[in-house]
């Protein structure tokens, strides 16, 4: 009877489980446990770690024993029940385990991590076993210390390796080795200083003033601490050294004689200084939008804002989050980069003040932690940020606002779970019963259909803010410039080397488009045609000049320019491609006046590299902007007339179905830059196919035609949106073996999805660290109803050939809508 009325826990573990387990909670903490609490609990023989208590009941597990936890962490939950079931809902629809979920939601700060601590055994008797000299050192130490690390061990031993001697230690029973957890988020203090509290009193402050007559760097410090305490804030240490003048040995003499406290006070890492915000009316277009969104959202939650760029999107954002902070609901307004969260901010930041939040991957943990319980605790209304924004725990939403929805960033690739931000956007937003906008100047295909459908409320905005006219679109034929020899350069036809100089005498600002980081994607001997590759994917190596040395853009491995080619020695070798940088280098050549930015993931790699970037060509600091995607996406510079795509090709010739929409929307979307503000821009496209389809509809903007003639063809070969698609990659060492499982899979598969199974074939990048892939693609129709069951049916098929003793080491990885 007892046992039944047992209160256990399903606990989430934070590896890539396939459940959660079960745990028993102590009497004594029953009334205390809630869902959303972290607890240690012992999983395995030895290992502690941290889970989140995902449900409480009473019915024991099945099959095992349950253990009791051994903590509970929190005083209160950290996790929301909302946030449980969107990690529930992420689990089943992305195929991954629910703790991969949970590594993905949590700021690592609070993802506590298990440490080894090796303590000596109390019933040790040293005179008695035969020790060597290794051992008796380790002894010696925990005779002095009590508790070590290995890494501690390792300093004392000076070795890497130590498992051995601690195991040898262990069979003497002269040590115990135990598993500790350790909170990682520490609040950030200051050191403040007051004058005690006695001398408020004038004639104690006299009798003081007379006591450090003598005493000058004494009475600097209490000066300066009279003169700063006017402020009314906290008195920071390093306010008062550098008034006075005075050391800290100073500080602790004042301390020491009871004339002054020292304290620390809790500082936030996150705080903003409090900015004037500003007003703006709406003009008719946008009023028009504004209206049609809300009676959409009469009847629908979701409503697709098609706006050309530059129409003012943002201004109607701004209004939908306003009428929601009214009402006390929060909001979460997404964007694709972390290169646009920044001055996205500085945007509505504009409007909002303070209470606007910003929330991406260049936080440090600790900043995130203290975003995280500021969100949980209501303190922050408005979040901008990148995908991961979605996982902070909401209280109440309002609104969920995804801008250039039809962006790829949006897609989480590695690791799993391999999410698109946008669908779970839409799905967060229904768990809230709050409503979602999606908005592009070119949204994606299944958005679009979802609105045509009438899914999705549809809203049109087809003017640019202010009347502006759209950019002129001009083409330049490269092959034609080739064959006439009026290429400038390499890589400048003569339309574009005009226009950027042109730009340069009339003081404006350019922007060029060239989708390929580093210096030159290959490099080839002349003789025998010799490419360096990677040692551990199957690619060459791109050349960067700004450190002199090939890298592989997958797996990071790096070694130096080769002299000469390793296949026959020959020293003629050629930079094939040509990448960011490569232009930036040109560009010097050409334009010696000009003042050149480059923005890639290779010049923005520190915490506010995109920032500092922007914000220099913002402030007209340089004239020319070479980037990749990052440059396309919602940037707004007022004095840009011109935008350059290098190369067209590189795009429009990508082996991908989705290849001419992506097209579409890269260079409408980097078009969009020109001529914001106050006269019509120019869009040069350099490419060597002028007559492609894809170029066509981009210089009569026909979005609608491009769409109708992609949907004909996907809906013949069974692609979105029409379809659905589940993309299966099986990895292993040896080459062989992936093709064995994947057949293997492939042959248990067929007989339930028929003609809808493609592959098993090899990925345009067929090994990656080492790993042979081969990949399987599932097809299944968008309104099918089995959907989950469909999902359910492969991982267990995937299961059940993992089984199989040969396949034991192969890793199955799925990718539900991939982008």
């Amino acid at each position: 009877m007892e046992e039944a009325l047992a209160t256990f826990a399903e606990v989430i573990i934070p590896f890539s489980l396939p459940r959660t387990y079960t745990y028993r909670i102590p009497r004594e903490q029953e009334q205390a446990v809630a869902p959303g609490m972290r607890v240690s609990v012992q999983f395995g023989s030895r290992k502690v770690v941290a889970g989140i208590i995902q449900s409480l009941h009473h019915t024991p597990p099945a099959g095992y024993q349950a253990k009791y936890i051994l903590s509970l962490i929190d005083e209160a939950p950290l996790v929301t029940q909302v946030q449980l079931k969107f990690w529930e809902w992420i689990s089943a629809y992305y195929m991954s385990a629910i703790g991969e979920v949970m590594n993905a939601s949590l700021p690592a700060a609070l993802k506590l991590e298990s440490e080894t601590k090796i303590c000596l055994n109390p019933d040790f008797d040293i005179e008695g076993t035969e020790l060597d000299d290794r051992e008796y050192l380790i002894i010696e130490a925990l005779q002095i210390k009590h508790e070590l690390s290995i890494g501690d061990i390792s300093e004392i031993l000076q070795l890497k390796n130590t498992l051995g001697i601690l195991k040898s230690l262990v069979v003497k029973e002269a040590i115990v080795m135990q598993e500790n957890l350790e909170e990682k988020y520490k609040q950030k203090t200051q050191t403040c200083i007051r004058l005690n509290p006695i001398y408020e009193d004038e004639q104690a402050m006299h009798s003081l003033f007379d006591s450090l007559e003598k005493h000058e760097k004494r009475l600097a410090v209490v000066m300066a601490i009279i003169s700063l305490k006017n402020q009314n804030t906290p008195i920071s240490k390093k306010q008062v050294l550098a008034k006075s003048g005075a050391s800290d040995a100073v500080l602790k003499t004042l301390e020491k004689k009871g004339i002054i406290e020292i304290y620390q006070v809790q500082v936030d890492r996150l705080a903003m200084d409090q900015l004037p915000t500003d007003q703006f009316e709406l003009n008719p277009d946008q009023e028009d939008a504004l209206g049609q969104i809300h009676a959409h959202w009469e009847s629908l939650d979701t409503v697709l804002l098609k706006g050309v760029t530059s129409s003012g999107k943002t201004h109607v954002y701004v209004k939908l989050i306003e009428e929601q902070l009214k009402k006390g609901k929060q909001v979460l307004f997404l964007l694709p980069e972390i290169a646009l969260t920044s001055q996205m901010v500085q945007r509505i930041r504009k409007y909002f003040g303070s209470s606007c939040q910003a929330f991406h991957s260049r936080f440090s943990d600790q900043e995130r932690v203290e975003i995280w319980n500021k969100v949980l605790d209501g303190r922050i209304q408005l979040i901008i940020g990148a995908r991961s924004a979605l996982f902070l725990p909401y209280r109440d939403l309002g609104l969920v606002i995804v801008d250039e929805e039809h962006e790829t960033s949006y897609k989480q690739q590695d690791p799993s779970p391999r999410y698109n931000a946008r669908e779970c956007a839409l799905y967060l937003a229904k768990l809230h019963h709050a409503k979602s906008l999606l908005g592009s100047a070119t949204p994606s295909f299944e958005s679009y259909s979802n609105a045509l459908a009438g899914r999705f409320g549809l809203v049109r905005m087809e003017k640019r803010f202010g009347d502006l006219p759209q950019p002129e679109l001009l083409i330049a034929d490269l092959a034609e410039e080739n064959r006439t020899k009026q290429l400038v350069g390499n890589y400048f036809s003569s339309v574009l080397h005009q226009g950027i100089q042109a730009c340069l005498d009339a003081g404006e600002q350019v922007i060029l488009f060239q989708n390929r980081r580093g210096y030159a994607p290959v490099i080839e001997c002349e003789s025998c045609r010799w490419v360096p590759k990677c040692e551990n994917c199957d690619i060459s190596l791109t050349y960067h000049k700004y450190n002199d040395s090939l890298k592989c853009h997958y797996c990071g491995y790096q070694q130096k320019l080769p002299e000469t080619c390793h296949a026959c020695g020959s020293t003629f070798l050629n930079l094939k491609g040509f990448g960011t940088e490569k232009i930036e280098d040109e560009l010097s050549l050409l334009f010696p006046q000009a003042r050149i930015l480059r923005l890639d993931l290779d010049s923005a790699r520190s915490k506010n590299g995109h920032e500092q970037i922007l914000n220099e060509f913002g402030e007209g600091k340089a004239d020319i902007l070479v980037g990749t995607q990052m440059i396309g996406k919602g940037l707004d510079f007022e004095k840009v007339s011109l935008v350059g795509i290098i190369n067209a090709d590189q795009l429009l010739y990508f082996p991908d179905f989705r290849a001419h929409e992506r097209s579409y929307q890269l260079i409408s979307q980097v078009a969009g830059r020109a001529g914001r503000k106050h006269k019509q821009g120019r869009v040069i496209i350099q490419t060597n196919s002028p007559n492609h389809p894809v170029i066509k509809h981009i210089l009569d903007q026909s979005y609608e035609a491009l769409y109708e003639s992609e949907c004909l063809e996907r809906e013949n070969f069974h692609y979105p949106p029409y379809f659905r698609i589940i993309r299966i990659s099986v990895r292993h060492k040896d080459v062989r073996m992936a093709q064995e499982a994947a057949w293997r899979l492939r042959s248990r598969l067929e007989k339930t999805f028929g003609e809808n199974i493609l592959g098993p074939e090899s990925p345009h990048v067929s090994k990656i660290r080492n790993y042979y892939i081969r990949e399987l693609i599932v097809k299944i129709h968008r309104n099918n109803a089995s959907l989950q069951q469909y999902k359910n049916f492969i991982r267990q098929q995937m299961q059940q050939v993992m089984e199989h003793p040969d396949f034991k080491r192969v890793i199955f990885a799925v990718d539900v809508d991939p982008a």
